[in-house]
């Protein structure tokens, strides 16, 4: 506990001491810091999430202290606090993107079905925008939502055509925009729709079930680029605990630095092409 609070006293000394002394630098900070929780206001709307600004604010000051202290408290090592600072400055924005992606992940499992009751709508008589009413009952976030949206925005005022252009561009998902696609072009062109999105939820399932056995298939090459990645640091981690003195030689001689640029330069583009090769994204 006094460790810990020498840490908090120190790090306040620091904050207080470079408000004071360095009063643009504290500016341009609080600038930065206003630009990022700007943007991250953004980020969270377009999920549909409300959070206010003043928190987001905190969130992203007081993460790097609450790191910093946990890992001084773990190692007392200010090397490792410092590093955990670092790590709390990135983590609100991994955090943003990690919803983001699970967020758009479920909301392609959605599609299929999506497509299936806008089909059924239709065939029962009913118009594309009653039939995206009905969608947005039946459905659960984040799909409800993102129609919901366009429903609201035909309300007042703005086109179905421009409303589902908007969600494309919100969205940035492939299958919308394919579905998105076909309704604009079978409304100019008065084609029938509702075959239109029966095919295209075929197409869909039969698009995933390709990107499923491609994934499983590459499990194998993704996998051994992991197990690469980290067996050097085991290697050198067991031979060290045995030999303490043994890679001296590599850091103390030109050869051995020369070697060991040479052997992380190999290993950061086997990785590279492992993951490459066994990308299944596409």
């Amino acid at each position: 506990m006094l460790e810990l609070t020498i840490f908090i006293f120190i790090f306040s000394i620091v904050i207080l001491f470079f408000s004071q002394g360095f009063p643009y630098i504290t500016q341009l900070l609080r600038r930065m810091q206003e630009k990022k929780v700007a943007r991250t206001t953004k980020q969270l709307d377009a999920m549909f999430i409300e959070i206010k600004s003043e928190k987001l604010f905190l969130y992203n000051t007081v993460s790097p202290v609450v790191l910093g202290a946990l890992c001084f408290l773990l190692t007392r090592n200010f090397i490792v606090t410092f590093a955990g600072v670092g790590i709390g400055l990135f983590l609100p924005p991994l955090v943003i993107k990690t919803m983001k992606a699970r967020r758009k992940q479920r909301l392609e499992g959605q599609l299929v079905d999506a497509l299936m009751i806008l089909s059924s709508s239709l065939k029962g008589g009913l118009s594309l925008l009653q039939a995206i009413e009905v969608l947005v009952e039946e459905s659960n976030p984040p799909l409800s939502q993102e129609f919901g949206l366009v429903l609201r925005e035909n309300k007042m005022g703005v086109g179905l055509e421009e409303s589902l252009k908007r969600l494309n561009d919100r969205l940035q998902i492939e299958e919308v925009n394919l579905m998105t696609n076909s309704i604009l072009v079978s409304r100019e062109t008065g084609g029938d729709l509702t075959k239109v999105l029966s095919r295209l939820s075929t197409t869909i399932r039969d698009n995933r079930k390709l990107k499923d056995t491609i994934r499983t298939l590459t499990l194998q090459g993704r996998l051994q680029g992991a197990i690469m990645s980290v067996l050097p640091f085991f290697f050198v981690g067991a031979v060290a605990s045995f030999n303490r003195n043994h890679f001296d030689i590599m850091f103390e001689t030109e050869q051995g630095r020369l070697l060991i640029f040479i052997a992380v330069g190999l290993q950061v583009v086997g990785l590279l092409l492992i993951n490459k090769f066994s990308k299944a994204n596409f």
